[in-house]
């Protein structure tokens, strides 16, 4: 199994190279940052300093969106970075949650996110591709690779990933959920004529380690990474919306947590203590995050592993940044892995 390390590009950036360096030294293949223009820094110019900081971690956004650059901008930023830092960058796109919502915009529409991914995809291997029904070649990209992962939850979005994308990113890591999702995207790859083997899965969380499971170390572990299921609230409100509360189409082991919601401020988008996200119980976060001692890390990651995971990238936002990352290199990813 990979390991993938999530920060938000929070200043100073020093900051976030500084911890995505850590994360290589302690066993991580990947880096991933958030992407949104107003929340935070602009994540591809610390990419270009992350990239040039380590030697093999491989970057990309968690996630990026098809509306808020355009599509031949997109590719060539992600060709620029592969031609100086030798094809070491990931897209992971979804349809633009917080980067939309945030300046005055609706989320992009799935049509849109289908295109996309195919249009930057294309364009940053180097080859043509329509944009705006125009055909666009960037000539001076001679060969690269450039691997398009998307962020899905719903029925619609997951049987796209899987026609469309090359790896599944899910945001949470519910054993059921996992399960109930990997295959709805490998069913869809597999109708589309593709090899579903041939998609990467990654489950992104919070993984919080404590020293022992004591309630007082498990209570404030939950506090810490309780705005995870805020945030993946965010998406399920948009579910519900368009399927109802009881569907068959989004089990209601996903949906039914969000009843107590009352809304959602994005000042605090994935920080902890979000005041937004007090309807989250204490067995959402369990279900949804990794938390306790490494050991019982260990054994929910052999079971993600089971389920068909290929990676898992740890949400690290709250109190113990650094000591998750070397917790992880010390204790989880050696246990894991072998």
């Amino acid at each position: 199994m990979d390991f993938g390390l999530v920060l938000q590009t929070d200043p100073p950036a020093s900051q976030v190279i500084s911890l995505m360096k850590r994360a290589e030294r302690n066993g991580f293949r990947y880096g991933w940052t958030f992407d949104s223009a107003v929340l935070w820094q602009e994540p591809f110019v610390i990419y270009s300093q992350i990239l040039a900081n380590t030697q093999k971690l491989h970057v990309g956004p968690m996630v990026t969106n098809p509306g808020t650059r355009t599509w031949e901008v997109t590719a060539s930023t992600f060709a620029t970075l592969n031609d100086m830092y030798g094809n070491r960058t990931v897209c992971g796109i979804g349809r633009g949650d917080s980067a939309m919502r945030v300046a005055g915009r609706a989320p992009n529409t799935l049509a849109r996110l289908g295109e996309a991914i195919e249009v930057i995809r294309d364009l940053a291997e180097g080859r043509e591709a329509p944009v705006d029904g125009n055909p666009v070649r960037i000539p001076w990209i001679k060969e690269g690779r450039l691997p398009v992962w998307m962020a899905a939850y719903g029925p619609k979005a997951l049987a796209l990933t899987g026609q469309k994308a090359d790896g599944f990113i899910l945001q949470l890591a519910d054993l059921y959920l996992t399960e109930w999702m990997v295959k709805a995207v490998r069913d869809a790859a597999e109708a589309a004529g593709r090899d579903p083997a041939s998609l990467t899965v990654c489950v992104a969380a919070p993984a919080y380690v404590t020293a022992d499971d004591s309630a007082a170390a498990m209570a404030h572990a939950r506090d810490q990474c309780r705005w995870f299921g805020g945030m993946v609230g965010n998406h399920v409100a948009d579910l519900v919306s368009r399927y109802g509360e009881h569907s068959d189409m989004v089990p209601d082991e996903l949906t039914e947590y969000i009843k107590a919601r009352k809304g959602y401020d994005y000042s605090h988008h994935g920080r902890a203590g979000n005041p937004s996200t007090d309807f989250v119980p204490d067995e959402i976060v369990d279900r949804f995050c990794l938390l306790g001692p490494p050991e019982a890390h260990v054994r929910k990651l052999r079971a993600l592993r089971d389920l068909g995971v290929d990676q898992f990238a740890v949400y690290d936002m709250h109190d113990a940044r650094e000591a998750t990352i070397d917790a992880y290199g010390q204790h989880v990813i050696p246990a894991v892995n072998g």
